[in-house]
C-alpha cells in the first residue's frame, strides 16, 4: 500500500526516469541525424544528470548506430550518411568514456585491434566497422591507417586482443593483409588472434588464400563476422 510519506519519493523517482528515458532518447535520434553538435550536448547533458556512462552508450548511442547499421542494410540509407552518425557517435563516446573509471569491471563482447595495412592511409570503411563495433559492445583498439604487420601484431599482444581486423582500400595493399598472417605463423601466435579481412577489393577467396578466418564484405557483415567468430572463443 502506497503511503502520503512514500508517495512524493516515488513520483520523484519516476520523474528522474522520464527525464533519463528522454536524454538518452536524445542522444539516440541525434546520432540518427549524424547530429554530431547535438550527440555532445546530450551526452553532456547525460553526465550532468548523473546517467551511468555506460549506460548511455549503449542505450543511447549505441543504440542509434545499430538503427543506421539496419537501415543500411536494407538501403534505405547511403554510405555518406553512415559515415556522418558513426562519427557523431565517436564523438558522444569520446565525451563519456573519459568519466567512466579504469578500475571499473565492464561486460565486453571482446577486445578487438583494427586498422588499414601498411601503403594504405584510406580509413572511411574501417572507421564504421570501428563505430558499429563500439556499439556491438566491443573493446576497439582503432590503430588508424598504414599499420605496419608487426604493430597490429604487438598491439594485440599488448591488450590481449582475441581479433585482428586488417581492411585495405586498394588491390596493391591487399598482401599487407597476408604480411600480417604470415607474420603471426611466424612469431606462433597465429591461433591467438582470430584474422578478419575486409575492403572494397577484398574477396572471400582472398581471405582463404591467406589464411584469414573471416570476410567482412560491408561494415554490418564485418561486424557479424565478428560477432560470430567471437561467439566461439575459449577464452
Amino acid at each position: 500500500m502506497v503511503t502520503a510519506s512514500t508517495r512524493p519519493v516515488e513520483e520523484v523517482a519516476a520523474m528522474q526516469h522520464t527525464a533519463e528515458q528522454e536524454i538518452l532518447e536524445r542522444l539516440r535520434q541525434a546520432v540518427i541525424q549524424a547530429d554530431a553538435e547535438a550527440v555532445e550536448s546530450a551526452a553532456k547533458e547525460s553526465l550532468a544528470a548523473g546517467i551511468d556512462p555506460l549506460r548511455a552508450i549503449e542505450e543511447g548511442l549505441a543504440s542509434g548506430l545499430r538503427e543506421v547499421g539496419d537501415r543500411f542494410s536494407r538501403l534505405e540509407l547511403f554510405l555518406s550518411d553512415m559515415m556522418l552518425s558513426a562519427d557523431a557517435m565517436t564523438r558522444g563516446v569520446k565525451i563519456l568514456r573519459a568519466s567512466i573509471s579504469e578500475k571499473r569491471e565492464v561486460t565486453r563482447s571482446g577486445t578487438i585491434v583494427i586498422g588499414t595495412v601498411s601503403g594504405d592511409i584510406h580509413d572511411i570503411g574501417k572507421n564504421i566497422v570501428s563505430a558499429l563495433l563500439t556499439a556491438n559492445s566491443f573493446d576497439v583498439h582503432d590503430l588508424g591507417t598504414d599499420i605496419p604487420a608487426d604493430e597490429f601484431i604487438l598491439r594485440a599482444k599488448q591488450t590481449n586482443a582475441d581479433a585482428i581486423g586488417l581492411s585495405a582500400l586498394l588491390s596493391t595493399t591487399m598482401p599487407a593483409q597476408a604480411e600480417v598472417v604470415r607474420r603471426l605463423v611466424e612469431t606462433g601466435e597465429r591461433a591467438r588472434f582470430k584474422v578478419i579481412v575486409g575492403g572494397a577489393p577484398v574477396r572471400e577467396e582472398w581471405a582463404r588464400q591467406i589464411g584469414a578466418d573471416a570476410y567482412g564484405k560491408d561494415a554490418a557483415d564485418g561486424v557479424a563476422k565478428f560477432n560470430q567468430l567471437l561467439s566461439h572463443r575459449g577464452r
